[in-house]
């Protein structure tokens, strides 16, 4: 059986690493104004200026340490 170039555990860290970059960008949709003519400054909340990003740049490195970790995968 070939060996895959990422172990099990390294596919999981890139699901998950996915998975929190995905929640980052739910976190930062929104801001859907009713009324076009109205302004709709909740664009500028805490939500979606310092946690979102924060969240999308933990799943980069969540990624970042799938790919280059080394995990060694128990043979059975």
């Amino acid at each position: 059986m070939s060996k895959m170039a990422i172990s099990r555990k390294g596919l999981r860290l890139l699901l998950a690493g996915l998975l929190v970059m995905v929640a980052g960008y739910i976190l930062m949709m929104g801001g859907l104004s009713p009324d076009p003519n109205v302004f709709n400054y909740g664009m500028f909340d805490f939500r979606r200026l310092v946690a979102a990003p924060l969240v999308i740049i933990a799943g980069i490195v969540v990624e970042v340490v799938a790919i280059m970790g080394k995990f060694e995968d128990k043979e059975k």
